[in-house]
């Protein structure tokens, strides 16, 4: 039962853009945090950005703060990730994450996750 699926991803320059989805099953999405992580080879998997059910908490990581922007529509159980000024170093698997009522940033409190979109970034 596929309840998170993200979209958007592909092969971009530098200095481009890409915007992510992800398109979540009713149950999954209401009331929940979302957010975004990414996986680069060879790497962790790392917090990139959340969403709190409201829209009225989101938060970045360093990384992307002022270049990314999370967003979400409730009315159609989709959370967006706007990625502008895109960098080599952006290249990642970006998953799509829901978590609980409470807002949060680590891996551990989002218990449902999607497959993954890949985002790769030419310099």
């Amino acid at each position: 039962q596929v309840q998170l699926v993200e979209s958007g991803g592909g092969l971009v320059q530098a200095g481009g853009s890409l915007r992510l989805s992800c398109a979540a099953s009713e149950r999954t999405f209401i009331g929940r945090t979302m957010s975004w992580f990414r996986q680069a080879p060879g790497k962790e998997r790392k917090f990139v950005a959340a969403i709190t059910w409201s829209g009225g908490t989101t938060n970045y990581a360093d990384s992307v703060k002022g270049r990314f922007t999370i967003s979400r529509d409730n009315t159609k159980n989709t959370v967006y990730l706007q990625m502008n000024s895109l960098r080599p170093e952006d290249t990642a698997v970006y998953y799509c994450a829901a978590g609980s009522s409470r807002y949060s940033s680590l891996e551990s409190d989002f218990g449902s996750w999607g497959q993954g979109t890949q985002v790769t970034v030419s310099s």
